[in-house]
């Protein structure tokens, strides 16, 4: 089987979807690949690093028309999915939720479209994980923008002037990106605190030797792939008038709070950044699903009361080299556990539960039964 993978085209994308040791893993399998020149020229690989790991340097038309698999990281635009063969696999982050049009385009072209955010959150999936694995440098990368804002020091300093208070630091969620956040902290020294809530996290955020903030705002949980249940209004009003006082003595606060396939609650509002301290700084890392924060602007940065609200969206993009590490990996662990050596194929069972949960379209058709109820919802 040939596998193609194209440049990434979204604008000040540095990530890219295949590194050339995996090309290498791919290549000792028995696949063919090509690649899109200048694909790694973001991350200073250039195209002879490709050709000695095996690939075959070719232009993106020829890559699109002749791969039986295309792997990428970010969705395709609809056009070019009219360039692939017909019964190709595509693999990328598809968005499916938001992107109709696309997965209709993928039904008439009767593409079999895997999308990378629904990976189902299990024990065997974890090394195909992608969502996790960006998610996790996602909160690295906001506590670093944060301490470079703020106009303190995160760690408590012991020196002959007198002793300098830790910086505090609240972090809103924890997920993968909000552990990931809440251990960055901690080792920068700072004060933590963390609230979620489903209660199960109480324990890994003390794991972390962080506090953990208890509202009580009645029955939660989480979805059987660990996503936070979505709260009731009258949840988040409770939610927010408890997480009030804790923003007013953060110096930085960090909202990581989605929920999937839905649009990110707020959480912080208007009148709770007006009770923060002027120079605090808030990182909303939903900002690209919708926003915690009230003001919150895609990729800009603003100032409301003296606060500054980080709303810059792609922050795995920002550590480009391990994030494209850790893409590259879970594309490749996810086509070696679906390949057949005897066969030389990608065995796209349609019955493994596995699939069930991220194979979106198949043979000119929807087959993926959360994507399937939203059409009908509409």
């Amino acid at each position: 089987m040939l596998i193609g993978i194209p440049k990434e085209t979204y604008p000040n994308e540095k990530r890219v979807a295949l590194l050339p040791s995996s090309i290498e893993r791919l290549i000792k399998k028995g696949l063919v690949v090509n690649v899109e020149s200048g694909l790694g020229a973001t991350l200073h690989l250039n195209d002879e690093v490709y050709k000695k790991a095996g690939a075959h340097i070719v232009n993106r038309s020829f890559l699109l028309s002749s791969a039986d698999i295309v792997l990428r990281l970010r969705k395709p635009v609809p056009g070019e999915i009219t360039l692939l063969k017909r019964g190709a696999i595509h693999i990328s982050f598809l968005d499916p939720f938001n992107e109709p049009q696309l997965i209709e385009t993928f039904v008439r072209q009767t593409i079999s479209a895997i999308s990378m955010e629904m990976i189902p959150r299990t024990t065997l999936a974890q090394k195909m994980d992608a969502l996790s694995s960006q998610a996790s440098l996602g909160g690295y990368t906001a506590v670093i923008l944060a301490a470079e804002r703020l106009n303190k020091i995160l760690p408590m300093m012991t020196t002959p002037a007198g002793t300098i208070a830790p910086a505090r630091v609240f972090i809103i969620g924890a997920g993968v990106a909000g552990l990931q956040a809440i251990a960055t902290a901690r080792r920068l020294g700072a004060r933590v605190e963390a609230y979620d809530t489903r209660p199960i996290a109480e324990e890994q955020v003390q794991s972390l030797s962080a506090k953990f903030v208890k509202i009580d705002i009645g029955e939660t949980g989480q979805t059987k792939d660990g996503y936070a249940k979505a709260l009731t209004p009258e949840q988040l009003q409770k939610q927010r008038e408890g997480m009030a006082k804790v923003c007013a003595a953060a110096d930085i606060v960090i909202t990581t709070a989605q929920v999937f396939g839905r649009k990110a609650p707020v959480i912080v509002t208007k009148d709770m950044i007006a009770r923060m301290q002027p120079g605090s700084v808030i990182v909303d890392m939903a900002v690209e699903t919708g926003g915690n924060v009230e003001g919150s602007q895609l990729d800009k940065e603003v100032e409301i009361n003296g606060v500054r609200i980080i709303g810059l969206g792609n922050l795995p993009g920002r550590v480009a080299v391990p994030a494209s590490q850790m893409y590259s990996n879970n594309l490749t662990n996810l086509i070696e556990s679906f390949w057949n050596a005897e066969q030389k194929t990608f065995m796209l069972d349609t019955t493994n539960d596995f699939l069930k949960g991220c194979l979106v379209t198949h043979q000119g058709q929807i087959v993926n039964e959360q994507i399937k109820n939203i059409k009908k919802s509409n």
